[in-house]
């Protein structure tokens, strides 16, 4: 366990994402994989009021629903640590002040809970100015509905000046960033966003952090693809090219190392990069949530990490 950032939250070095709750996880799964979680010791959960939206036959807020009934049913609230989001929901779009007051109400309700412990903006929104976004955040801190804030998917010149403006009009700033990172995908937080997250001492919470389940290693070329279909099987493939297999070896040496599955060496890497608080990872059910549990409790060694680092360059 460690502290998130500046914050108070004391978390374990794996986040769970509920992006698989209502989707390819019906309530039965998704109750015995939160299970398995608290169980080891996790307990910090992400969602988004958008999960899953995506999914024939669903409207959005499908996984807050379920991760409300888990709580409520196992009356546990006090001892995890929620994470949700508002900007991409066909239902509440966007990050104006009226939006985000409604988007919240509707979260809680879901969640059945009267806190959320990080809400994020799920993405930028250029249309709406960054001080009436801010001052909504605000409110919601000052009214205690939201401990601490998140943004998602911002740029690094976004990120600063709403941290200005937070700063200048003596808003609640954001602590926690959300951005799309793994060995796969580097660019969008490796440079200037790492470097601002550094200076300004916020907390990264990467999500994707096994590259779409590429990461996990059970794509190969030749590999017997019969217990692979699942939904986000052909993202996973399109890494399945030369630095992907150059990837994939590297991980094999390290896991043969420590004897513990790919995708445990994969979080422990990215868990190990600057400002990076822990990995977001999501299972489908306990034996898929093993893997990732194992990230937890390793830690590479300097060479293992420039041998990741180099093979995914």
């Amino acid at each position: 366990m460690a502290l998130l950032g500046t914050t108070d939250l004391d978390i374990y070095p794996l986040c769970l994402g509920g992006n698989v709750f209502g989707w390819t996880a019906d309530r039965e799964q998704s109750f015995a994989v939160l299970d398995a979680f608290t169980a080891a010791g996790g307990n910090l959960i992400d969602t988004a009021d958008a999960y899953t939206a995506w999914v024939p036959g669903n409207s959005g807020g499908e996984s807050e629903s379920i991760i409300g009934e888990w709580l409520e049913s196992r009356g546990n609230r006090d001892a995890v640590f929620i994470a949700t989001k508002v900007a991409k929901w066909s239902g509440r779009p966007g990050l104006s002040a009226a939006n985000i007051r409604a988007a919240v109400e509707d979260s809680l309700r879901r969640l059945r809970t009267d806190r959320i412990d990080i809400y994020y903006a799920h993405h930028d929104d250029t249309e709406v100015p960054l001080a009436e976004t801010l001052g909504a955040f605000d409110e919601l801190v000052r009214a205690g509905k939201v401990r601490y804030l998140g943004a998602s998917q911002y740029t690094a010149p976004r990120l600063a000046e709403a941290l200005a403006v937070s700063d200048r009009e003596g808003l609640a700033r954001y602590q926690v960033v959300q951005p799309g990172y793994n060995l796969m995908d580097r660019t969008e937080y490796e440079g200037e966003l790492a470097e601002l997250c550094v200076s300004e001492k916020l907390a990264v919470l990467p999500y994707y952090g096994l590259a779409k389940g590429f990461l996990t290693g059970k794509y190969r070329p030749g590999a017997d693809e019969s217990g692979t279909q699942s939904p986000r099987a052909a993202g996973a493939r399109a890494y399945l090219d030369e630095r992907g297999l150059r990837v994939l070896e590297a991980l094999d040496e390290v896991a043969a190392a420590h004897d513990v599955p790919v995708a445990a060496v994969a979080l422990a890497w990215l868990r190990a990069q600057p400002a990076v608080a822990a990995p977001i990872a999501s299972a489908r059910t306990p034996d898929q949530l093993g893997a990732l549990l194992a990230s937890a409790e390793l830690t590479l060694s300097g060479d293992e990490l420039d041998s990741l680092s180099s093979a995914s360059k």
